[in-house]
Formats: structure tokens, sequence, C-alpha cells
């Protein structure tokens, strides 16, 4: 059985230690290069510091962020025994939301790093709300710099008790909170001596064990196809009438001899045979990458989708979404045209309507709102030129998500998330 991946995405403010807390992650974890570390203890020794600087592990990446990359999510991949990692290492500041949902839409899990001393700030809120809306499964609030306020048991418990107050308010499925300091290593791979009121595991644990088979939907049968598979010329007799087609498994469990309806013909017929990378699989569920062969010769392209016959996605040339706006060329506005790209299709799009703009530090609505600038969060309504296979973002992130792409530029400039449509 291949190792799982956990994909998380860090948050925080400028100076709350996210750059040093993940060069401790990749550092204790034994998952950097002697090189890299004896770069880092060079730099560190040559500026005076007293300690090795980890945040330099980090911080390597700044360099190209300063030459202008448009959305500057930078990850690092690590891995330990149990478990393959993937961190998007987020920037915390207001005017790069379009940075977190990036770094977050994808993400099993999001740690939002708090100072023990400043508690919870605006910003805090912030990206807590905006991990609930992209639908994050798992939240870890790392409450760090412990060591700065003697590992005081009360005021980790204060930061705990507010931010479990305000998250009341928001959909947050699973909630930890552990107090670290990234600076001394405490609670960041080994539990901390200097902590011993605090009994639960270590962060580098609880990343190593949160369980996250059970987050993907496992229920809805989806299945864009993305590439159809024509062997020209087969030399083989067997490959003569190959016909596959090629995609990542959305959701569900595909096995041989199952029913399948393929989308737009509503046409139904059987699997086949499932072949995975090294051969033929006995099942395909998400984000496994297979070959799917059909029983009826169906005139299938890619942007189409398969399902099953009684639980099909909504079909529909009208969407109702939050969208982040990621552009300062120019603003969302009603009747602008775009092109959309859903799962493995793209179509034009035209907004209608946008009906208000989130305030994202205080959750007000602003209905007066004409449109939506860069790293505003809006609820538009999308007319698309041809039909898409949708399900609302809440049910599956990959058949309820989309991007909003320039026609001009061929840049992305949007992010939406599916609400229900008309």
């Amino acid at each position: 059985m291949a190792m799982d991946i956990l994909r998380f995405a860090t948050a925080g403010s400028v100076d709350d230690g996210k750059s040093t807390l993940i060069g401790r992650l990749l550092y204790d974890s034994k998952a950097i290069f002697e090189d890299q570390l004896e770069a880092v203890e060079r730099t560190s020794a040559d500026r005076g510091e007293e300690y090795t600087n980890l945040a330099l592990l980090t911080d390597g990446l700044r360099a190209e962020r300063e030459q202008g990359i448009t959305i500057d999510v930078a990850y690092r991949y690590f891995a330990t025994p149990r478990r393959k990692f993937i961190i998007a290492d987020t920037p915390g500041h207001i005017q790069y939301t379009r940075n977190m949902v990036t770094g977050a839409s994808t993400a099993d899990l999001a740690i939002i790093l708090v100072d023990a001393r400043k508690g919870i700030l605006e910003q805090s809120r912030r990206h807590a709300f905006l991990a609930t809306l992209l639908r994050v499964p798992h939240l870890v609030v790392a409450v760090n710099k412990m060591d700065l306020v003697g590992y005081e048991e009360s005021v980790f418990q204060a930061i705990q008790d507010e931010f479990t107050a305000f998250a009341a308010k928001l959909d947050i499925g699973d909630l930890t909170f552990i107090p670290i300091s990234a600076l001394h290593g405490d609670n960041v791979v080994e539990r901390s001596v200097n902590m011993p009121w605090y009994e639960g595991p270590s962060l580098l644990h609880h990343l190593e064990h949160v369980h996250i088979a059970s987050d993907r939907n496992l229920i809805d049968v989806r299945f864009p196809v993305q590439y159809v598979i024509r062997p020209h010329k087969a030399t083989d007799p067997e490959l003569h009438d190959y016909r596959g087609y090629a995609g990542q498994v959305a959701g569900g469990v595909l096995k041989p001899g199952d029913e399948v309806v393929h989308l737009p013909s509503g046409l139904t017929t059987t699997i086949t045979h499932i072949d995975g990378p090294n051969g033929p699989v006995q099942e395909a569920f998400p984000p496994m990458s297979v070959t799917l062969r059909l029983a009826d010769d169906i005139d299938i392209s890619r942007g189409d989708m398969i399902a099953r016959p009684h639980n099909q996605p909504r079909v529909t040339q009208d969407l109702e979404a939050m969208v982040c706006w990621m552009t300062d060329v120019r603003k969302l506005t009603p009747r602008m045209k775009l092109l959309i790209k859903h799962t493995t299709r793209t179509a034009r799009a035209m907004v209608k309507d946008v009906h208000y703009r989130l305030d994202i530090n205080t959750l007000h609505r602003d209905e007066q709102a004409d449109g939506l600038a860069l790293n505003e969060i809006g609820r538009v309504s999308l007319r698309v030129t041809q039909p898409l296979f949708v399900d609302d973002y809440a049910r599956n992130r990959l058949t309820g998500g989309f991007i909003l792409i320039d026609e001009a530029t061929n840049g992305t400039v949007g992010a939406g998330m599916i609400i229900s449509s008309g």
C-alpha cells in the first residue's frame, strides 16, 4: 500500500514564526540535506545569531517571490516513515487572501499560527474563516512562542477558549489546539518537558496520525474524462480495439462490473476494466488516476463525466458561487465575460450578478457592492455557454470548485466554490 500524502497549509501573520515552524519540522524530522543545514548554520553565525535560524530554510524561497511570481505559494515536501507531506506556505497579509485560497483549496489540514503574547488577532479569525470557506477538513491552532510567556497554561487556555467561542460561528469539523515553541522545538516534533500540563500529541505526531481517508467523498461516483486513449496502428492485436477513458477519480469508488452513466448523453453502460499506472486494478477511488474501459462504444470526449445512474451531479449552465477575485488588472463586474474551467471542461461564462461582497474580517455582507476587486470574496451568479456537471463545493471540492480565466491573457483571475445553482 502506498503511503498516503497529507497536504497542509500554514497561515499566520508576519512575525508569528511560520518560517521557523516549517524549518523546525524539516530540521527535527531530518527532512533537510546536510548542505542546506550547513548553509543555514553558517548564515546564522555570520549574522551573530545565538541559535541556528531555522526560518532561513523557508526564507530561501523569498528570493523567487521577489521576482514577482503572481501567486506566491511556496510548496515544500518532506516525509516520515509514517506519511508523506506537502506544505503550502501561504503569506498571512490581508493582501494575500488569494494566496491562502490557492494554498488551502487542496489542503487536508490547515495550521493557523497564533503568537501566545498577542492572542487571537483579526488575521487569525480571517484565516479560520477562509479555511472553513474552503472546506479544509482539519484545523490546528498552533499557539507559538510559549517560551516567551513562561510556558504558562493559563495563557494557552485563554487563547483556546477565545478561539473556540469564535469557531462556534463557523462550520469547523475538527479543531485541535497545540502549544508550541518553534524556536526551541517544544511540541513540534517531540513532546515538551516544559509544558507537563499539556497532555496532547506533538504537532508532527498529530500530522502523522490525523485520519484523512474519510475526508474524501467515497459516496458520489464522479469521473471527469481527461483524455480518450486510442492507440494508433496497434501492433498488438489485443490493443487493436482498445478504447480507454483516462482521468482522476473525483468521487466515489469504481469497480469493474459497475453500471455507470455517461454525461451529457445520459447513456448507461458497464465498466469492463480499470487500468492503473502499473496494470489492472480492482477498484479506483479519489485521488487515483486511472483509465476506464467500458462495455459499449459511446461517443465520449474530454470534459464529459462518468457517474452512477441513480447518483448524478447537477447538469446546469447557471452557477451560484462564492468567488475569490485574484487580479488587480480589473474588477469582477456584472456582464463581464470570462473562461471557466471546471474539472476537465472549459467553457465561456458571463457574470450575471454580484449579490454581495463579504468582509472577511467581520463576515458582514455588503449588498451594495458593484463588483469584486483583488483579494475580495463575494457571491456571484454566472451563466455558462455549455452545461457543467457540478456538485455543491461542500459535498465535493473537486466537482464543486472552478477557476476563472481571462480570455485575452489566459491568466487565472478567480477561484470559485459552487453553492447551489438555478
